[in-house]
């Protein structure tokens, strides 16, 4: 982390990250001091727009366009999302599980930065924000989205770079260095347990210092905050607090109708979604976009070559009844039996691969732009219910379920399950409701499930044999970049 946290914010309207050394120059051109953003509360808050928009913007290459790259990243290592061909290359050593494990890969350079200088801006601001000019309560809106942005980012650092955490107690394991405020120097690798500590400190803090209100999705509120302290007690496998907090996240969202589930995934404005980045027209990042990559209609090399599909045994486990059904076509290589796709004749030079995806819909032909979804209802239903039937509350559990999958499929009945049987059918609920949206690797993860990609679609040369991974081994654990390891004489590597 040397270097990284340095005594700047980045402004919104002039990050730009197309240089790969851009942010780590003391005083670059795209920043301001912090004494003169902390000058006000209206000063301040530009500087949390800066974390807002860093979630959507490219860093060092193409193929790491921030929170969408991460996404990609963590459902490919997985078993739900098959990449079809290599492509042009994108994102294929990931799915092999090759540079997860490479401490000189720039993908795992790449995350690991990104979090941080997240963290570091965040820090800028906590630290700057008192001597602000302006109304206490905007001082408290800002401390409390710039708390979360801090303790979610720590929280993606760990279930990535470190052992997962373990239920049953101890978690003296090496985590990843907690930074609470601005520094210029590494420090050594804080415990799993005292990460998540730092964690779910600062999420209490945010809350107490939020309520429903915020200028946009991209914007965090106590929704929000209270969805990301539901993940992390699900992760550390407090379920009763889990499942109370997924409730009073989802609380004033309702789930969309089915006929906007084909409108693409794309828009914040839709009903159910808590969280997303909103990407306006004027801010298109071309190849440097979740869109450019997953979306049906991009004209981008690798959606043209490489359409992304989802696990042919899954898909089987979709009743036809399901409206959710229609969101992948597993006929879409035979044009006598393949569904008709929006707009054909403009997608007629792209590849149709059997049961490729049409959930995701970028702006047209011609451009990636498309709102990127953090956080959805639905995803928090699904965790409520999940939680509970980890309880043992089984007929809350199937209660909470029925509320989700009998909006999606008409024929759907309350389900009779009890106990593991209950708990698989969640589970294959939220694989297939939140396929493609980065949760399927932290999953797996979080459960200590192995990965299992045998007997479905994926293809061998792609993945180049990676078809199985046992729970629990080190390649799990995310190669601490090489730069960091130079720089930092206090870290330690990940064992492999």
């Amino acid at each position: 982390m040397k270097k990284i946290f340095k005594s700047i914010v980045i402004v919104a309207l002039l990050m730009n990250f197309s240089c790969a050394d851009d942010y780590l120059d003391t005083i670059p051109t795209d920043a301001v001091s912090a004494s003169a953003v902390f000058t006000s509360t209206q000063n301040a808050m530009a500087a949390l727009n800066g974390i807002h928009r860093m979630l959507l913007l490219r860093f060092d290459s193409q193929g790491q366009a921030a929170e969408g790259a991460v996404m990609i990243m963590r459902d490919v290592l997985a078993d739900d999302v098959v990449m079809t061909t290599t492509g042009n290359g994108w994102y294929v050593s990931i799915c092999r599980w090759q540079n997860l494990n490479l401490e000189t890969s720039g993908d795992t350079r790449f995350v690991w930065r990104y979090y941080y200088k997240i963290i570091g801006n965040a820090n800028m601001i906590l630290q700057g924000i008192e001597d602000a000019a302006g109304p206490q309560s905007e001082k408290d809106e800002i401390t409390g989205q710039a708390l979360a942005y801090r303790a979610w980012a720590h929280f993606n650092l760990v279930q990535l770079y470190a052992q997962r955490y373990d239920a049953a107690g101890g978690n003296s394991q090496m985590g990843v260095p907690i930074v609470t405020e601005p520094i210029t120097e590494g420090g050594a690798r804080n415990t799993v347990e005292e990460v998540y500590t730092q964690i779910n400190a600062d999420l209490d803090a945010a809350i107490a210092l939020l309520d429903e209100s915020r200028n946009a999705k991209s914007h965090l509120n106590i929704n929000v905050v209270k969805g990301i302290k539901a993940r992390v007690a699900a992760t550390q496998g407090k379920f009763g607090l889990a499942a109370t907090l997924a409730k009073e996240a989802r609380a004033g969202y309702s789930l969309m109708s089915q006929s906007a589930l084909y409108e693409g995934f794309n828009n914040t404005d839709n009903v159910e979604w808590i969280w997303g980045s909103r990407q306006v027209d004027d801010q298109q990042t071309f190849f440097a976009s979740y869109f450019a990559y997953m979306s049906l209609n991009f004209s981008s090399t690798n959606i043209r070559n490489n359409p992304k599909a989802i696990n042919s045994m899954l898909y089987d486990m979709i009743p036809d009844t399901d409206a959710r059904k229609g969101l992948w076509d597993p006929n879409a290589s035979d044009p006598a039996l393949r569904d008709p796709f929006i707009d054909e004749a403009t997608l007629s030079s792209f590849s149709k691969r059997d049961y490729m995806n049409r959930k995701f819909l970028a702006q047209g032909n011609a451009s990636s732009v498309g709102d990127v979804p953090y956080m959805r209802a639905a995803e928090m239903i699904l965790l409520e219910a999940e939680s509970l039937a980890r309880t043992g509350n089984d007929s809350d559990a199937a209660d909470v379920l029925f509320e989700l999958v009998s909006a999606r499929d008409d024929a759907y009945t309350r389900s009779t399950n009890t106990g593991q049987a209950l708990i698989d059918e969640i589970m294959t609920q939220r694989r297939i409701e939140l396929w493609g949206e980065g949760f399927r690797f932290y999953d797996l993860k979080r459960l200590n499930l192995p990965l299992d990609r045998t007997g479905a679609n994926h293809v061998e040369s792609v993945i180049n044999g990676k078809f199985e991974e046992p729970a629990g081994t080190n390649a799990w654990q995310w190669a601490i970049p090489i730069d960091e390891l130079n720089a930092n004489d206090l870290m330690v590597q990940n064992p492999f």
